[in-house]
């Protein structure tokens, strides 16, 4: 399956913001990328391209393809509730972004590989699916024989930040998803609402 796999600070600066976490190149170069950057002209864009590029941000931000942007896309529309916090919702419930936000990854890539790698169980299972969307008082957890990892173990040592819908008992090394995250608490800056003007186009 086709991913994304190029220089990461190229689609910050597209973006003009750190997507992928700190990024030394976006602070030297806050301008857009190739030999124009600097020197292009903000012309006014369309109310399509405005949509469309925050589309792509998500897209990036949570590491997923157009296909499966577009089913969750649907999966939000059909749930009750405004469709924009709806796909966010979905997008914080995936896998690979849960292992991010527990501090298992130190990113998302690394979350996915993880995951893809059998590291990480569901409920005492391993799921190795990335994609795989957790439900509220689902366990996610470190795979026994993965417990020495280095790089999970400096993961974990080096995060400090919590979040409120999720629990993490280091003891165990496994955690929780105990609430539905709302808009308020999620960190990301994405105007999710011009998403939905976009796809309902």
């Amino acid at each position: 399956m086709a991913r994304y796999t190029g220089p990461k600070s190229k689609i910050a600066r597209r973006f003009k913001e750190p997507i992928f976490g700190p990024d030394k190149a976006l602070e030297r170069r806050s301008y857009g990328p190739g030999q124009h950057g600097p020197n292009k002209r903000m012309g006014k864009q369309s109310e399509y391209a405005i949509q469309l590029s925050e589309k792509q941000k998500a897209k990036y931000t949570y590491g997923i393809l157009e296909r499966q942007f577009s089913n969750l896309f649907k999966k939000a529309s059909a749930m009750k509730g405004i469709t924009g916090e709806n796909l966010l919702i979905l997008c914080e419930s995936r896998l690979d972004n849960t292992v991010f936000r527990l501090g298992i990854a130190p990113s998302r890539r690394g979350a996915r590989q993880l995951v893809g790698h059998k590291h990480i169980t569901v409920n005492g299972n391993v799921v190795n699916i990335p994609s795989y969307s957790l439900k509220v008082g689902d366990v996610v957890g470190v795979r026994e024989k993965s417990k020495s990892l280095e790089a999970i173990s400096n993961s974990l040592a080096s995060s400090n930040t919590k979040y409120d819908w999720l629990n993490w008992d280091s003891s165990s090394m496994s955690g929780s998803m105990i609430s539905v995250p709302s808009r308020e608490v999620i960190p990301e800056n994405i105007k999710e609402q011009l998403i939905v003007e976009l796809y309902s186009k």
